[in-house]
């Protein structure tokens, strides 16, 4: 029986709570009242009311009397050409594809969502003035998604808007952007600079780019600086312009050359500098300060780079007019330890879980190449499960691409919380489906085809405990990631961002890859637990997260008042050690 979902003290749908019950992904509140009340729109004899029948199967399998005499028409004059001028060769291809019309119907009308009432901007999110030709999947994706219960702020958008006239006012083209450069380039800084700067550079994976990127917006935001993104790595490749009217993008004659080489060890990082008195927190004087600074965030940065997170650096910091943030991950909860900033993120996300999930879905658009990987593969795969189960796989052991321990953790997981049914046992009697049924698709994003493999095979060769169905794909399996090769970047990306489509997701621990998945998607996951021993299956096998917010793996563990290693984060109520990474931070929501 289908239960209509509840939403609770934190934001969480039951849906999310509990994934088997959840309602099928084509049912809107509409659907559920009319599959009630309302006569069948294919008949003149009112709808009895079936429970067990899945919402909004009518509105697929029932289209305009005209549109089915319309398809039916044309599949006839074509197989009526081809059997007397052609015979019964190749134009089959056109059947079927008149044959797929006459099953979806014309538009995006047979899409999950496409029944829910609009909402391309994402709650404001979005600006309104964007044209629908410069990024289609800024302005098609809503209709592939569910409308998430968490809301942007009025303030989150207030300063959204606010944030889009600074970068068009200051960014590359503007008359403010050329006398700042002239400046940098001179080696100047300048005093009381009309606008200032943060560039985000990073050149791991395309999971730890992203999250970099969120991270440095975050403090763009908070600083009134414009964000720039070096674009290396295919950023300017992979993505659409996130600001209307201008560029995210470093210009490629950015006069400071190497930034893809900064190091810990470089004298111009922040921690450097107050270590060779270049720059002084405690003076009472006037301090000239350099036009260029690096803030190196990175894994192995040390105690004099972890003051970024202090506030009497942040106010040194603040006469800085260029900054390069040099970060390899997901920095967002060390902004929330810096005092000065609580206020303002407070009234920017009251919602302190769902940080990632408004900054993630206001910047990364894919680019039209990448959305079209995502929309074919969706609409010809995944677009009539009524619930989709994604799992992300990652194997960090090379020798574990074949593991039947990492299998087993995966079915182990899934029938253990739920998500999937489980299998008969050869001579378990069957069970009969019921008609209208639940059906269930599992998409895996894994490097390794392997484990896709078999868990198609187990679904198809063996029945399901419950009767159901259960369709297993995957996209593609590349067998290694490939650093710097924009093909790879492309289907890891479109891989992503399919993930984010799913109504529950599995993830792999430590993997960036899937927090980005999660926090698009707004959905809570379940972790699977990194082996300690790779000839053993964890036990248990995965543990549901305390938040959908990604980790922060290299927390600075530092306290700014005695100025030594300390563990601090307990100083902020909502923030948590990550169920994946034991010393890292992640946000939650209230308990």
């Amino acid at each position: 029986m289908h239960r209509k979902a509840k939403v609770f003290a934190e934001g969480v749908t039951e849906q999310e709570t509990s994934p088997a019950a959840v309602l099928p992904r084509t049912a809107t509140a509409r659907d559920l009242l009319e599959a009630e009340e309302a006569p069948d729109q294919c008949s003149m004899t009112p709808r009895k009311k079936n429970k067990k029948r899945p919402m909004g199967a009518g509105e697929r399998r029932c289209r305009p009397a005209v549109n089915l005499l319309l398809v039916a028409f044309v599949v006839a004059v074509l197989l009526a050409v081809v059997l007397l001028v052609d015979g019964v060769g190749v134009p089959a291809v056109w059947i079927a594809a008149a044959g797929a019309q006459l099953r979806r119907g014309s538009g995006y009308a047979w899409l999950p969502y496409a029944g829910n009432a609009p909402d391309k901007l994402l709650g404001g999110l979005l600006a309104d003035e964007v044209d629908d030709k410069t990024c289609r999947s800024r302005h098609e994706s809503s209709a592939y998604r569910r409308n998430t219960p968490r809301r942007p702020s009025p303030h989150l958008v207030a300063r959204l808007r606010r944030h889009e006239e600074l970068q068009r006012r200051c960014g590359p083209g503007s008359d403010a952007y050329g006398r700042a450069i002239q400046q940098l380039s001179a080696g100047r800084s300048a005093v009381d600079a009309e606008c200032k700067y943060v560039v985000s550079v990073c050149n791991r994976g395309l999971g730890n780019r992203i999250l970099a990127a969120a991270s440095a917006f975050l403090y763009a935001l908070l600083t009134d600086r414009v964000l720039l993104i070096d674009r290396g790595n295919g950023m300017d490749e992979l993505f659409c312009e996130p600001f209307p009217g201008a560029t995210w993008l470093l210009p490629p004659d950015f006069p400071v050359a190497g930034l893809a080489n900064i190091t810990v060890d470089a004298a111009e990082t922040y921690g450097n500098m107050l270590k060779n008195k270049v720059l002084t927190v405690d003076s009472k004087e006037p301090v000239q300060v350099p036009a260029l600074a690096y803030a190196y965030l990175e894994h192995d940065y040390g105690d004099g780079d972890k003051r970024f997170f202090c506030d009497d650096d942040q106010r040194l910091m603040s006469s800085i007019q260029w900054l390069v943030a040099r970060m390899d991950t997901y920095s967002v909860p060390g902004l929330f330890q810096v005092p000065s900033f609580a206020d303002e993120l407070a009234a920017l996300f009251p919602e302190r879980d769902a940080v990632f999930h408004h900054l993630g879905r206001y910047l990364f658009h894919p680019a039209d190449h990448v959305w079209s990987l995502v929309s074919r593969y969706y609409r010809a795969y995944l677009a009539r499960a009524e619930q989709l189960v994604g799992i992300q796989l990652r194997v960090f052991d090379s020798e574990q691409g074949k593991s039947p321990h990492i299998l087993r953790q995966i079915t182990s997981c899934v029938w253990k919380e739920k998500l999937l049914p489980e299998v008969l046992a050869a001579g378990e009697p069957v069970i009969t489906p019921v008609p209208g049924g639940m059906s269930r698709t599992v998409l895996i994003a894994s490097l390794r085809p392997w484990f896709y493999e078999r868990i198609k095979s187990m679904y198809w060769e063996q029945p399901t405990a419950n009767g159901e169905d259960v369709g297993v794909h995957q996209p593609s399996h590349e067998e290694y990631q490939q650093f710097g090769r924009r093909s790879h970047d492309t289907k890891a990306w479109a891989e992503m961002y399919l993930l984010s489509l799913c109504d529950v997701l599995v993830t792999s621990g430590w993997s960036t890859f899937g927090y980005v998945a999660q926090g698009l998607a707004g959905v809570t996951p379940w972790v699977m637990y990194r082996p300690v021993n790779f000839s053993e299956t964890p036990d248990p096998p995965c543990g549901r997260d305390v938040s959908m917010e990604p980790c922060f793996h290299t927390p600075p563990m530092y306290d700014c008042k005695l100025k030594h290693t300390a563990d601090t984060a307990r100083s902020v109520p909502h923030l948590r050690r990550c169920e994946d990474v034991k010393w890292g931070l992640k946000l939650v929501g209230p308990k």
